[in-house]
C-alpha cells in the first residue's frame, strides 16, 4: 500500500485544517487507516484511526471533539478534519495503513500494528 499525505500548513490557534491521505488503488475493506503525529523532540503518537469497512473511529483523548476522521471509498482517501487547533497540535502528521484480513478487528493505537506509512505533512499552529 502506498500512502500520500497532504494538506498541512500554518494556521493560527483556533483555526482549522483538513489533511488528506490518498491510498493506492485496491480494496480497503479489510484495512484500518490511522493518523499519527510527531512533534520536535517527541515520540510519534497516535491521533486517531478509522475502520474502513464501516467507518468506526477511535481517537486519542487530546483530540476528541476537535478532530474528525472520515474516508471516501470512491477516492480511496482518508481525511483528518482538525478544528480548534492549539499550538500543541504542531507536528508532522503521518497517515498509516494496517491490514487486518477482517472487517471486524478492533482499532488499535499501536504504531507497530501499521505496516504502511505515508511521508508526513507538517502542521504548524501559531499562538
Amino acid at each position: 500500500v502506498q500512502l500520500q499525505a497532504s494538506g498541512g500548513g500554518l494556521v493560527q490557534a483556533g483555526g482549522s485544517l483538513r489533511l488528506s491521505c490518498a491510498a493506492s488503488g485496491r480494496t480497503f475493506s479489510k484495512y484500518h487507516m490511522g493518523w499519527f503525529r510527531q512533534a520536535p523532540g517527541k515520540e510519534r503518537e497516535f491521533v486517531g484511526a478509522i475502520r474502513w469497512s464501516d467507518g468506526t473511529t477511535y481517537y486519542t483523548d487530546s483530540v476528541k471533539g476537535r478532530f474528525t476522521i472520515s474516508r471516501d471509498n470512491a477516492k480511496n482517501t482518508m481525511y483528518l478534519q482538525m478544528n480548534s487547533l492549539k499550538p500543541e497540535d504542531t507536528a508532522v502528521y503521518y497517515c498509516a495503513a494496517r491490514w487486518t484480513g477482517s472487517t471486524r478487528v478492533v482499532l488499535t493505537a499501536a504504531p507497530s500494528s501499521y505496516g504502511s506509512w505515508g511521508q508526513g505533512t507538517l502542521v504548524t499552529v501559531s499562538s
